[in-house]
């Protein structure tokens, strides 16, 4: 077995692996980043299309957390991680949220301002902006609803950059930090995956892995590192450090925004090249509504899940839109790793109060899409019914339910939570792993809660943050 020797092992690439890689990198430490899934060049795919999809996505897009109902998620793998298929909305945590982890979790240095001076570092070094000319259609419809009905909306900034004139480009970690880390002397080691981290009382002394090399042949591999960051994301971080046999506060209260959506047929063209920059913020934090991906095979899916004909409409897919209304969730899910499966068993319970608050999104969602000028809404709902008028939504209430809401999500959080109450975290409270002197973890896994925002923001500040205090 070939054997790498480096300072940190940073496992992931996603934004918190890049976020800690360049952090330590440029502060002269010896980074290797090792990344599961392939190096895909970012402008090789069409965005949301279904090649991306083959080529960047864990299960090629298909995975669920099992429940009832159960909830379909997707997650990025590849270089870079879900930073490469997002939408790149960009919004920073919430304070009022941040203080009460702060209080219930007792997390140590958490105030909003020095999580906002490390989201601001992030903001001017990836580059983070509104749109300069005015919104896409199928973004100002969902302004235009609100509008209408006296609610408040909003234009998210994106990580995006714009020319001269105004064609914007996705700052992904594999066009930004990772690009840094690497000029700084790390090494990314694509194709790569820890199957497990070796253990020595307080410390871990190596890790385990399998190299598919570009032939197709694989290689064992193991690592050697002084310092070890699990950054796998929020499913896949847990199942590593479960199957190494680390368990304590490891893989419960998965938190996620499950989501319910509309496809919008409307009496003009929708843009479908693009996510919706607008959301609908008069409900929030107990839910908010955006606009999802919309070429024809996502239309053709948000269809389906309404269980009534839909040819026709599909015929006229150039015209729909997909939306959605996304709740935070009381409930809370699970994630365990089983020997012998080489995907963890992910599972979610949702609460009836959650139930209720998707029916009150779908109501309120089909509202505004209908003040936009909707012509017809197809709720992701089996047998709720096709809604022409405001009268027609009032079935919706009740047709909400376990067995035919069809939901999914693909901000997941929580499952490693951090601070200092052993009895609701995992890590203290800057990631070190309880119980160990060279583990730690930086992902979304930290965040204590789902934010009830696009989390990309708060992921990539907790850990400029948490890398901060490691070198410190």
């Amino acid at each position: 077995m070939r054997e790498v020797q480096t300072e940190v092992l940073v496992i992931g690439s996603g934004a918190g692996g890049a976020t800690t890689a360049v952090r330590l990198a440029e502060a002269g430490r010896a980074v290797t980043v090792v990344e599961e899934g392939p190096r895909v060049d970012p402008d090789a795919h069409q965005p949301f299309s279904l090649d991306e999809m083959v080529a960047k996505y864990r299960h090629q897009g298909g995975a669920g957390a099992l429940g009832q109902p159960p909830i379909a998620y997707t997650e990025g793998r590849c270089v870079g991680g879900s930073t490469e298929v997002n939408s790149g909305l960009w919004h920073r945590l919430p304070a009022e949220l941040t203080e009460q982890w702060r209080v219930k979790y007792q997390i140590d240095e958490f105030g909003p301002e020095a999580l906002d001076a490390h989201a601001a570092r992030v903001e001017e070094e990836i580059g983070v902006s509104s749109l300069p000319g005015p919104p896409p259609r199928s973004s100002a419809v969902l302004d235009d609803g609100a509008t209408k009905l006296g609610w408040r909306s909003t234009e998210f900034p994106r990580v995006f950059r714009y020319d001269e004139r105004g064609r914007g480009t996705k700052q992904t970690m594999a066009r930004t930090y990772l690009p840094r880390a690497v000029e700084s002397g790390a090494e990314v080691v694509a194709g790569c995956r820890i199957s497990k981290l070796e253990r020595a009382g307080p410390r871990i002394t190596g890790a385990r892995a399998t190299l598919l090399r570009e032939d197709g042949t694989s290689e064992a591999v193991r690592f050697v590192a002084d310092d070890v960051v699990v950054c796998g994301g929020a499913i896949h971080s847990p199942a590593l450090l479960q199957r190494s046999g680390i368990w304590r506060g490891i893989g419960r209260g998965l938190k996620l925004h499950p989501t319910i959506k509309i496809a919008a047929r409307f009496p003009f063209p929708i843009d479908h090249d693009d996510i919706p920059m607008h959301r609908i913020t008069e409900f929030a934090p107990h839910f908010t509504i955006g606009g999802s991906a919309s070429r024809r095979g996502h239309v053709a899916m948000a269809l389906a899940e309404a269980a009534v004909p839909f040819d026709d409409a599909l015929a006229d897919w150039r015209n729909i839109g997909v939306y959605y209304a996304a709740i935070r969730s009381e409930g809370s899910g699970a994630v365990i790793s089983v020997p012998g499966l080489s995907a963890p068993i992910v599972t979610y319970r949702l609460t009836s109060s959650d139930l209720s608050k998707l029916a009150q999104g779908l109501v309120a969602l089909g509202e505004a899409l209908l003040a936009a000028g909707a012509l017809e809404l197809y709720p992701s709902v089996t047998g709720a019914g096709v809604a022409r008028t405001r009268a027609d939504l009032a079935p919706w209430w009740d047709a909400v339910s376990p067995k035919a809401a069809n939901l999914m999500t693909v901000h997941l959080t929580s499952s490693i939570r951090m601070g200092e109450a052993p009895r609701l975290s995992g890590t203290d409270s800057f990631g070190r792993v309880r119980g160990y002197e060279n583990l730690r973890v930086n992902d979304a896994s930290l965040l204590p809660d789902a934010p009830g925002v696009n989390p990309q923001a708060g992921i990539m500040a907790i850990a400029s943050r948490n890398a901060a205090h490691f070198l410190a």
